[in-house]
């Protein structure tokens, strides 16, 4: 194949579009907001869109800008966030109180280190050095776990009497849980009380967790006994949760349920996201009776109640049990998500159902419904293990062929490889090039073990291997000892 050809063919089917991924989209009124979210990848400028938004006559509010930033920071796009902030002080649109420089302070963190944090800090008025700017610090610091800089700064804060906040005690928890020095947390927690900080739920759970960590149940009840007396009705369902799991992990499974029954009295009836929490437990102490109970009360809350339960079905290996749940949510009129038909993929391919699976998307399709890379990929492993291997080509080409481009999933090397591999050995030359070809919307395509495959199916077909041959020389990719082996073979 000529050096040529093969530059035409990646881009050819580089650029396919493909008739098994199906995106939609809804038009939105267009808002400052919308026009930031929508750029989605984190590496993006949005300063651009800022200066736009301005130039053609739009209002900025103070509010709107501090709603995008906190919206950013939830999504972890971090620089975006920085971003906004940097240009709201930049602009003058916002004259800055330590509070806004507490917040730029830790995005500067976030984005680009603690080295840069201090830099900004250092360089603060002395009327915008406070609890809040100096706070700001400490988190920065214990998130990127530098113990020193933690200790060293909060024994500074403690100096200047900046020291006395719930928030900075919690950091300073924090850094030790995030060290393994769980011994130290009890005391923090009783230093907090005799200076009058109050605990809320995360310090006493994190002191909770402390106890758990050195399997000191006694510890964990007495805590928890004290936080019942303080909190009182402000107790989370965290919390409970917490001690069910730590109950679980020692065996403990009336207690754990116990607690798990407390965690659903204070657990909010619209949070979703808390009754998954609480099915996943009962999953994994395999009482099904109470998860299918719950499953009952929040199914028709959110998706993600859906998912909870097909994760949890999948886990107890019912996929009698999976095949109701996912005919329930078709049903349920919910939108449509994409990751639970492929939650059930990996259920019936974790089987051996490898058929199963592939005509469960199949049948999405013709619905006219999204599927997505990683679940294709999932079903061609299956296919691989049953070295049914034209069907694995078959489903890897058609986890290859979706918009990829954009997507975290990255296809697995050694199932690529086993398919060149099989290829090169078995297919034919036009083969061979559309997988390659395929491959180009996701990886690199210029490496050894594609030109090999390429290398043993023209020579097995008797084409010339001089465009192939070509194009491994200009990619700096010598000749190993398998090369010279396949290249043996031109000469039999």
């Amino acid at each position: 194949m000529s050096s040529k050809l093969l530059s035409n063919t990646l881009i050819k089917f580089g650029n396919a579009a493909s008739s098994r991924f199906y995106c939609t989209n809804r038009s939105r009124k267009v808002t400052l907001y919308s026009r930031i979210s929508s750029l989605g990848y984190p590496g993006t400028s949005i300063l651009p869109e800022l200066e736009n938004w301005v130039q053609n006559g739009n209002k900025v509010r103070v509010s709107e800008l501090q709603y995008i930033i906190r919206d950013l920071r939830k999504k972890n796009r971090f620089t975006q966030a920085l971003e906004v902030s940097e240009w709201m002080n930049k602009t003058g649109i916002c004259i800055f109180s330590p509070a806004e420089h507490a917040v730029q302070l830790n995005l500067i963190g976030k984005a680009h280190g603690f080295l840069s944090a201090e830099n900004y800090f250092r360089n603060l008025m002395d009327n915008d050095k406070n609890e809040k700017t100096y706070g700001a610090l400490l988190h920065c610091y214990v998130t990127q776990r530098q113990a020193e800089k933690s200790i060293s700064h909060w024994q500074k804060m403690k100096e200047l009497c900046y020291a006395s906040t719930t928030l900075a005690y919690n950091d300073i928890m924090s850094l030790y849980t995030n060290l393994g020095q769980y011994e130290k947390i009890p005391s923090l927690l009783t230093e907090m009380k005799e200076n009058n900080v109050s605990p809320d739920n995360f310090s006493y759970r994190t002191c909770i967790n402390s106890y758990g960590a050195r399997s000191d149940l006694d510890g964990v009840e007495r805590v928890l006994n004290e936080m019942e007396h303080q909190l009182g009705d402000r107790m989370d369902w965290n919390t409970y949760a917490a001690v069910a799991n730590l109950y679980i992990k020692a065996g403990f499974s009336d207690k754990a349920n116990d607690a798990l029954k407390k965690s659903e009295e204070k657990l909010d009836k619209k949070d979703g996201i808390g009754y998954n929490y609480l099915i996943s437990f009962y999953a994994t102490l395999g009482n099904k009776v109470e998860f299918l109970r719950l499953w009952s009360e929040c199914k028709k809350q959110m998706n993600r109640g859906y998912i909870t339960m097909l994760q949890s079905l999948v886990k107890l290996g019912d996929l009698e049990g999976v095949a109701k749940i996912l005919k329930d949510w078709e049903s349920s009129g919910n939108a449509y998500d994409v990751r639970i038909p492929d939650i059930v993929v990996v259920g019936y391919c974790g089987k051996g159902l490898v058929e199963k699976a592939e005509a469960l998307l199949e049948e999405l399709i013709k619905k006219g419904k999204a599927t997505i890379p990683s679940s294709w990929a999932t079903v061609a492993l299956g296919y691989l293990v049953k070295r049914k291997m034209v069907k694995a080509v078959e489903c890897m080409k058609a986890a290859l062929s979706g918009d990829v481009k954009n997507q975290k999933w990255k296809p697995n090397r050694r199932v690529i490889r086993d398919i060149l591999s099989w290829l090169g050995n078995k297919g034919k030359v036009e083969d061979v090039e559309a997988f390659v070809a395929s491959l180009s919307s996701s990886i690199p395509v210029n490496n050894r073990e594609v030109y090999h495959a390429l290398l043993k199916a023209n020579i097995r077909s008797g084409k010339d291997i001089g465009g192939v041959l070509e194009q491994m020389k200009a990619h700096n990719i010598d000749e190993d000892e398998e090369t010279k082996r396949i290249l043996s073979m031109k000469k039999q």
